[in-house]
């Protein structure tokens, strides 16, 4: 994909970007007070807010339709910020352009179906207008990256991807392309290291792989979605920051308990600075000589300690092979439950001597054995082939 940096057409601002405003406009009065607080906070570039609101009840708050555009429009002259608006078809996207909206950006719940995409993506066609594309619902990766490519076809080159977590009964790596994370089994509703519950898991190593397969392309966290409560903000905001995103999306709102909708994760604009002044923005590359050394040193410790491991991985593969041919030979079955229930808890109890995270090491191990399976299997059925 042809994308250009986020820097050459949101100038002037430095990392983190913060983009802030509420879930839904609901009223002239409630996008003017929240823009004024956020204002004062001196952090904010792109203010925020849905229009139309695709809901999966009819009888919840749907937005209030064009008639926010112009509410919009008064936050962007009365206080200076860049606006940004979700689109779910055509007509969204000529309203809001013909309303001067800067940025579009397409949901979740639009992401996951290739038609409405390329119903957007047709109606920009040849307008480079930024557009920002939040994660499919759903946990599969190959739908987001359709959903960038159609944009990128129709010449839309200033993208960013916006990792707002996934529905909590996915699993990431069903519907993905496993990459170079492979189909990973993970915790649906928690963070495997804490108690927390999320509204919507954030299953990171999916972020990451698109990052791995598009470095030039921008990601921003939308922790509100992910989270679902005030509470775990901070948490997920930090988090995506270590992880190198470009900026955070936090919904705020003047008086969130007067919200219409999803009102206990949205922040006051003195709630967002109290978080923005928490959050410790770390950098991706130092000019310390003595640190470069030092973690250069580490690196190639890491990497002996990496070629040893592949190499006691290949002398495994090799005595699974011996097991499927004898196996084979005498009629036994490549699945041997006894054994692998057997594995996964001498292995566990190692792993936890030694202080490696348990889950960890059953998902290493659920991903060994998953290739154990395959190659008895084929071995197995080469053998039969050739008899």
């Amino acid at each position: 994909m042809n994308i250009e940096p986020i820097q050459n057409w949101l100038p002037g601002t430095s990392r983190p970007i913060i983009i802030s405003g509420p879930c839904g406009a609901e009223s002239e009065e409630q996008m003017l007070k929240t823009a004024a607080g956020l204002k004062k906070l001196n952090a904010v570039t792109v203010f925020r807010s849905g229009i139309w609101k695709p809901r999966t009840r009819p009888n919840s708050f749907e937005g209030v339709g064009s008639i926010g555009l112009k509410w919009l429009q008064e936050v962007k002259a009365g206080f200076g910020f860049l606006t940004a608006v979700e689109v779910a078809n055509a007509q969204h996207v000529d309203e809001a352009l013909n309303a001067k909206v800067d940025i579009l950006w397409i949901g979740a719940r639009t992401t996951v179906n290739p038609f409405s995409v390329q119903e957007i993506a047709d109606a920009l066609q040849g307008i480079n207008v930024p557009v920002m594309v939040k994660n499919p619902i759903h946990a599969d990766l190959q739908l987001w990256i359709g959903a960038l490519e159609r944009l990128n076809l129709a010449g839309v080159e200033k993208l960013v991807a916006v990792h707002r977590g996934f529905f909590a009964s996915t699993q990431p790596g069903i519907h993905s392309n496993p990459g170079i994370h492979g189909n990973i089994d993970s915790a649906i509703t928690k963070d495997h290291t804490t108690s927390f519950n999320y509204r919507n898991p954030p299953h990171w190593e999916l972020p990451i792989e698109l990052k791995t397969i598009f470095p030039q392309l921008p990601i921003i966290c939308d922790p509100s979605h992910i989270c679902g409560s005030r509470e775990l903000l901070l948490k997920v905001s930090q988090k995506a920051l270590d992880l190198n995103f470009e900026g955070l999306m936090i919904e705020s709102h003047y008086n969130p308990a007067l919200a219409k909708s999803d009102k206990n994760q949205q922040l006051t604009p003195e709630e967002l600075r109290e978080l923005l002044n928490s959050l410790i923005v770390r950098t991706a590359g130092s000019t310390s000589e003595e640190f470069t050394n030092k973690l250069e040193s580490l690196r190639k410790s890491v990497d002996e300690i990496d070629k040893e491991l592949i190499e006691c991985l290949a002398r495994r593969m090799e005595l699974i092979e011996q097991i499927g041919i004898y196996k084979q030979e005498n009629n036994i079955t490549v699945l041997q439950l006894e054994r692998w229930l057997e594995i996964l808890q001498t292995r566990t109890s190692w792993a936890e001597a030694k202080s490696i995270d348990k889950e960890f090491i059953q998902k290493l191990y659920k991903l060994l054995h998953k290739e154990s399976i395959r190659l008895q299997t084929e071995v197995m059925n080469e053998r039969i082939e050739k008899s």
